[in-house]
């Protein structure tokens, strides 16, 4: 047993394998492929589990990876023990109904036992207590220590999931040694604690389970393992938890150096460097598989990752942005296996450092409102517990993680609502919940039609007309046999020339018919298994099950959706050419009304880049480019320069779109046969969609005509407003009447400040006196602030010594005013101090600085009430 590296050992495993003839498979995304069950790729199999159940074919039946995973239930624990991380690399081998318990066993057993060289006498083996057959292979075929073998149950043993395969495992342990257990008489494998370590599990997929208890014995069954790269590190480094593996330590010693801390001697900052070391690893290999900061979602678990680290980075007294210089180390440390790392890393860095300057931003206004709720639960005589809504609103709109504000608020001895924190944060998982609910209405039908192994053949690239057998009906979700006049319906066909919603481009419209019946096609669906749902609504007669119907497409709304779908493809090369290549696309929405494209950028374009993009498509378009479609296997297609949509996974053969090969993408998508039938290119919008992400919103055809009569109809309405004839008159009268307001609104300032003089005087003379501030206290109405903070200042100004609470009313708003001159300050007065006590007498909120400060009135009826006060306001905080 020698010390080996992390990534050495990746490659031993893989290449092991790929003697036993298993093909070698690269890295799934992290960003689940057609599986909306799942947030992140979490296992080895979980990218793999169509192959498992049989709805796919994978491209081997033996197929051996190291898959990236993210697990995000234990985020809070990472960092408090070395144990706990979010990112992980899986290596697995496995058997879709080839080799079984034999051969897996055997092999992992050579594997560490002469590759690796571990000793035998540390190693242990764990199996189901039933499983009689997988302990006589471990002992009369692989030859493993009888003494060394364990039988544990099912809680620890048995693999399933609900419903389908599952089957008894045998996990592989390492023993650590005497000196890390935990004492106890009973210690042996299964113990909790850290002599007993399990980095190898074997699943044996032998059975189907119906999901009431009653396990059949499959015909071909499944060979699914497990291996954590970074645990396999962790025994063969002597090292006791993977933040001292050496790829993760090299990445914890940058933060270190940044830090200006070491690792071991301090545990509170030791917390703060895990946390630190592990988030960017996985921001690093999220960001790269196409996650992107969001509010919702995967994006969610990013941004939370990003801000736990940057507020770790704050704990260590890193007040700027860091984590972005961290990304080279992370590439640096990973590009042997992932070399797309290395590609993207300008990418990655200006990613992770606007998302770090918008949390600096964000914290900042955090720390700013609960500072002032604890000021205020301070002055508070009974209050001294944060309410749960003032805490969810921190975490909810400020990014404000609940674990900080139990920090802080503890410093002063408070504590927090958390069973109405964890109310509202249960409400919003809830909406959460119903919202992802409601976008599994496809998967759901694949279930309910019951039509297993059934596909619908598309031959709407060539046709918009085609006839097809009715191959099931549901109305209400409900599988019916006939739906009439007057009813939703939706419908499976064998056959359809409608394109189902995909790769960002809305379904066709059309019509279905039959005898006697006419049914509007609203929208279409394609079910993971390849059925294509028709929502549609009946408007005349009855459809069956089982009968034949005539299917056409809108031409006019296809044609439409060609055009900007093809120019939505100019649109991503010209970006790339002006831009630079890191644009990919990010998203995109293609109908019959507009084109939207998504971006990766990392900064809003400029008026002339935006020109310059809009001038480079509709050149194109004029050039009148031969759009060719062409299917062809994916090496060939990669060949070619074909971009493929960022993330996604791509079968054998693959359609290419060639537009003049200006523009060569993988698509799905329909598109028009010359760009010349494009017609004009107009960009309407550019924005913001998320950091790192941009959004243009585009025109082309008919529609640009119709924007073009839109545009000119507002001209001559605002025209018209203005009493002009003409609306090239519109600028030169839109100059004139802006010079105009401007000299108005100087005039009123000068009124403002007249006003101000005249009734300085009168409110001087009735001024009392105490403790050598005199107190000056009104009320005025149709007063603007302005005016009324005009008046404040020359009070302020010409009365050193004056402290002066004025409120302006102006119809069913009113404003409190305090101002304190340089003297009164001086001698104690506190403008903030007096306003907030003054205010809350009419139910209004506020304060300042010491000379200046304002404040909202909630009933003015009470106006009088707080002037009243004022002299005895002012006694208090003078003493």
């Amino acid at each position: 047993m020698e010390w080996t590296g992390l990534n050495e050992l990746r490659e031993k495993f893989l290449s092991f394998f790929e003697t036993k003839a298993h093909t070698r498979l690269p890295s799934f995304p992290l960003l689940p492929q057609g599986d909306q069950s799942l947030l992140l790729i979490n296992s080895g199999m979980a990218p793999m589990k169509k192959w498992f159940l049989g709805q796919e074919t994978p491209p081997s039946k033996r197929v051996t990876t190291c898959q990236k995973c993210i697990r995000t239930p234990d985020i809070e624990n990472v960092g408090k023990t070395a144990r706990h991380g979010t990112f992980f690399e899986m290596l697995g081998n496995f058997s879709f109904g080839d080799y079984f318990k034999h051969e897996a066993t055997k092999w992992a057993w050579e594997f560490i036992t002469e590759e690796l060289k571990l000793p035998v006498d540390r190693l242990w083996v764990s199996i189901y207590e039933d499983d009689d057959e997988a302990r006589d292979i471990w002992i009369n075929e692989v030859g493993v220590d009888p003494s060394h073998i364990v039988r544990l149950g099912k809680e620890d043993n048995f693999w399933e999931i609900g419903a389908g395969p599952c089957g008894p495992c045998s996990e592989i342990y390492f023993d650590r040694g005497e000196e890390k257990g935990c004492g106890r008489p009973d210690c042996a494998v299964g113990c909790d604690c850290d002599r007993y370590v399990e980095f190898w599990n074997l699943v044996f997929s032998q059975f189907d389970n119906d999901g009431e208890g009653h396990y059949t014995r499959l015909e071909h069954p499944n060979i699914d393992t497990g291996m954590g790269l970074e645990r396999l590190a962790c025994i063969m480094q002597g090292v006791d938890n993977l933040f001292e593996v050496d790829t993760v330590q090299n990445i914890m010693k940058h933060i270190s150096e940044i830090a200006g801390v070491k690792y071991h001697e301090d545990e509170t900052k030791d917390v703060s460097l895990r946390v630190i070391t592990d988030h960017i690893r996985s921001t690093v290999f999220m960001l790269a598989d196409g996650v992107m900061p969001a509010n919702e979602g995967r994006g969610y678990v990013l941004k939370r990752l990003l801000r736990r680290a940057a507020r770790h980075g704050r704990l260590l007294g890193i007040n700027e942005p860091f984590l972005y210089r961290v990304v080279s180390t992370v590439v640096k440390e990973n590009e042997v296996a992932y070399p797309e790392l290395k590609e993207k890393q300008n990418f990655l860095e200006k990613i992770i450092k606007i998302e770090e300057e918008n949390f600096n931003k964000t914290i900042g206004k955090g720390f700013e409102i609960l500072n002032q709720i604890m000021e205020s639960m301070q002055n508070g005589e009974e209050q001294k517990t944060l309410s749960g809504q003032d805490a969810f609103r921190l975490y909810d709109t400020y990014g404000f993680p609940i674990d900080l504000t139990r920090e802080i608020i503890a410093e002063k001895g408070f504590d927090i609502d958390e069973v109405s924190f964890t109310e509202l944060m249960n409400v919003q998982r809830e909406r959460a919940r119903k919202a992802r609910m409601s976008q599994d209405d496809v998967a759901w039908a694949d279930e309910t039609l019951g039509l297993a192994g059934v596909k619908t053949q598309f031959v709407g690239y060539d046709a918009l007309k085609a006839e097809g057998k009715i191959l099931a009906l549901l109305v209400d979700g409900e599988k019916v046999e006939t739906a009439a006049a007057g009813q939703k319906a939706t419908v499976v066909v064998d056959i359809t020339p409608f394109y189902a919603e995909s790769g960002g481009q809305v379904a066709d419209k059309g019509r279905l018919t039959a005898n006697g019946c006419a049914a509007e096609v609203l929208d279409v669906q394609k079910t993971g298994t390849g059925l294509f749902l028709h929502s549609c609504e009946i408007k005349e007669g009855m459809l069956q099950v089982g009968e034949t119907v005539q299917l056409e497409v809108m031409n006019a709304i296809r044609e439409s959706i060609k055009r900007n779908h093809t120019a939505a493809h100019l649109l991503q090369a010209a970006l790339r050419e002006v831009l630079g290549d890191h644009v990919h696309q990010a998203g995109q929405l293609v109908n019959a009304h507009t084109l939207r494209f998504d971006f990766s950028h990392f900064e809003a374009m400029s008026p002339e880049e935006i020109r310059t993009v809009e001038m480079i498509v509709n050149a194109k378009i004029f050039e009148g480019l031969p759009v060719e479609v062409k299917e062809m296997k994916i090496e060939e297609a990669k060949a070619t320069g074909a971009m493929a949509l960022f993330g996604e996974k791509y079968g054998d053969v693959v359609r290419v779109v060639n537009a003049g090969g200006y523009s060569i993408e993988f698509c799905g998508g329909t598109h028009v046969d010359n760009t010349s039938k494009i017609g004009l290119f107009k960009i309407v919008s550019e924005s913001s969609v998320a950091a790192g992400v941009r959004r243009i919103e585009a025109k082309t055809g008919m529609q640009i005509l119709e924007l073009l009569q839109e545009t000119t109809a507002t001209l001559h309405k605002a025209a018209a407003e203005l009493k002009l004839s003409n609306p090239a008159e519109l600028v030169g009268k839109c100059g004139s009447m802006m010079q105009e307001l401007k000299e108005r609104n100087q005039q009123i300032e000068m009124l403002n400040e007249k006003l101000a003089a005249m009734q300085f005087g009168s409110l001087a003379d009735n001024a009392t006196e105490i403790k050598g501030c005199r107190v000056v206290s009104a009320m005025m109405t149709d007063i603007s602030t302005e005016a009324l903070r005009a008046m404040g200042d020359k009070l302020r100004s010409e009365a050193p010594n004056t402290v002066a609470v004025l409120v302006g009313v102006n119809g069913e708003k009113a404003n409190m005013l305090c101002v304190c001159g340089k003297e009164a300050v001086a001698l104690g007065a506190h403008a903030g101090k007096i306003v907030k006590e003054a205010a809350a007498i009419t139910g209004g909120k506020g304060g300042g600085r010491p000379d200046s400060a304002m404040a909202g009135v909630a009933d003015q009826t009470k106006i009088d009430e707080a002037l009243l006060a004022v002299p005895t306001i002012l006694e208090k905080v003078l003493s």
